[in-house]
């Protein structure tokens, strides 16, 4: 009699909802986010005007790393897309620039450039994209193959770069082409577009939100969190005589590059948007019996950023206005799904400096180093010293890449001319450090900007001498900003997760966005990316 009531106690426990839920414990979506230039101080500067719903909710109800940085050198948008969904650096990943030269080949490739394939849908020349240059898997990736590619993975942003590494080797990828105005992908990806693809290029948002004015979100008198709208060290579009709202968008598109217009307003974040939802319904994404990963990423707030600095009410702006894209998200995941059924992750691909300009005007030490000036005293110093012939190649990046068959020819020593230039360029003002490849092949540094500069090197990719900046030093002219370093302006993006399993709370520990992967394959009980160096963070993972 006991022993039957031991088994029937264990037949109810077995048919009991609450434990099946819990054999079956998984997400039904993943939803990773990456703002394009978003610094982690923009978290609080505007969060009196965020809504309860959006950033506040995330930081309120989810688990925020504080003090999360990029872990190397350079800090730009391929790069960081590939390390955040790889869990690595560029010396293991691969990706080290947006663009680089390629030594074997004597020119420039470009991240996600693959002309082995061709466009589906919008325009040839944005068609040659795929992964293929990125050396090892993605958390995606390794999603796909822990359930047979039962998972789906669809990346979505303006950036084709933005799209494709997110997305990884075995997911699907849909960029924006500003030629035609719609979203489009490659044979990698398909031989055609899905119908959901093509029923929201029929709708043609991009002209609805290119026919409307871009103003402020609240009157502008109250945006105390940036600057005077009209001043000098701003970017200007073509075709208007200042850089101050209102935007008549109507009539910029005819001098500003018609639909890729929209990527340098708030309205590129909304279309993004639109296009993710419409990629959730249409793949019927969270309604199987695996987790799905939609990677998601805003690339209007670069464009924006670059043109008018992080201290423009333009950039205010825009991060109202993209708190209320998160919390149209949050109520959608929501609706569609359940709360505590999703996990959202929000970071971004690098943070941005302050306009040199206007710092030097504040007194505040910075500048532009004139790069130009700068190669031609060293190409005429070697060109003395040494006689004719090109001795450096290429000049990208902050690197610069020498000719090793002509040092060989001329029987000099590589280690000894290498050392040479770089102590020749250290003279100039806003050159702090040079090192060379030599050293970054045989030396092992293990902290400061050597240790970051080593984790973008990649031994058979990088170059042959590479330079850093002095603090709030910059490559560009008189307006605008852009970033690349390895200081914190740069460095220190949100690292923010939210949803299922995961604690309300936060830390000001040291954490890298290559921890961001080691994290979700601890959440999700899935193989680490085969070239993880991350680890993941145990405040969210080792739950108490």
């Amino acid at each position: 009699m006991r022993k039957f009531g031991i088994v029937f106690l264990l037949f109810i426990l077995a048919s009991s909802p609450l434990l099946a839920q819990a054999q079956a414990d998984k997400p039904k979506l993943v939803v990773g986010i990456i703002v394009d230039q978003m610094r982690q101080d923009y978290l609080y500067r505007f969060s009196d005007r965020y809504s309860d719903g959006g950033f506040k909710r995330m930081m309120k109800d989810g688990f925020m790393m504080k003090n999360g940085h990029y872990n190397y050198i350079p800090t730009y948008t391929g790069p960081g897309h590939a390390s955040v969904y790889t869990g690595t650096t560029p010396a293991t990943h691969g990706i080290i620039g947006n663009d680089w030269y390629v030594k074997s080949l004597d020119q420039m490739i470009y991240c996600a450039g693959d002309t082995t394939v061709t466009n589906i849908g919008g325009s040839a020349e944005n068609g040659f994209i795929s992964p293929r240059n990125l050396l090892t898997t993605t958390i995606t990736d390794e999603l796909r193959i822990n359930t047979q590619k039962r998972s789906k993975v669809v990346g979505v942003a303006i950036k084709d770069r933005g799209a494709s590494l997110p997305a990884g080797h075995l997911g699907d990828a849909y960029w924006f082409d500003s030629n035609t105005g719609e979203f489009m992908t490659s044979s990698y990806y398909h031989e055609k577009l899905p119908e959901w693809v093509d029923k929201f290029n029929q709708k043609k948002s991009v002209d609805t939100y290119l026919s409307q004015t871009w103003n402020t979100l609240y009157p502008i008198n109250t945006y105390k969190a940036s600057m005077v709208d009209d001043n000098i060290f701003e970017g200007k579009f073509s075709g208007k005589d200042t850089p101050t709202f209102p935007y008549d968008l109507k009539e910029l598109r005819k001098t500003n590059g018609e639909f890729g217009l929209i990527s340098s307003t708030p309205f590129g974040n909304t279309m993004t948007l639109d296009f993710a939802l419409a990629a959730l319904e249409g793949e019927k994404m969270g309604m199987g019996e695996e987790t799905d990963f939609l990677a998601l990423s805003f690339s209007s707030p670069d464009y924006i950023g670059h043109r008018f600095g992080p201290q423009s009410k333009e950039i205010e702006d825009t991060y109202l206005r993209l708190d209320q894209e998160i919390e149209r998200l949050l109520n959608y995941l929501d609706e569609k799904y359940g709360k505590d059924q999703y996990v959202v992750f929000l970071s971004a691909d690098h943070a941005v400096a302050e306009i040199a300009t206007h710092m030097i005007s504040e007194k505040v030490p910075g500048g532009n180093l004139r790069t130009g000036a700068v190669m031609t005293e060293l190409l005429s110093y070697i060109s003395s010293k040494y006689g004719p012939g090109k001795l450096i190649k290429n000049n990208s990046n902050g690197q610069l890449f020498l000719n090793h068959e002509l040092i060989q020819e001329k029987e000099m020593n590589q280690e000894d001319f290498e050392n040479e230039i770089a102590q020749f360029l250290l003279k100039f003002d806003g050159i702090k450090e040079v090192y060379t490849g030599t050293a970054m092949r045989t030396r092992e540094f293990t902290e400061g900007r050597s240790m970051l500069l080593q984790m973008g090197y990649n031994h058979k990719a990088s170059g042959d001498i590479l330079m850093i900046l002095e603090p709030g030093w910059l490559t560009g002219g008189a307006t605008g900003t852009s970033h690349g370093t390895g200081f914190s302006y740069d460095t220190n993006v949100p690292i923010l997760f939210y949803g299922w399993h995961v604690p309300a709370g936060e830390s000001s520990r040291y954490a890298t966005v290559t921890d961001i992967a080691p994290t979700l394959s601890m959440m999700l009980d899935i193989k680490l990316p085969n070239g993880a160096t991350g680890q993941p963070i145990l405040e969210i993972t080792d739950k108490k």
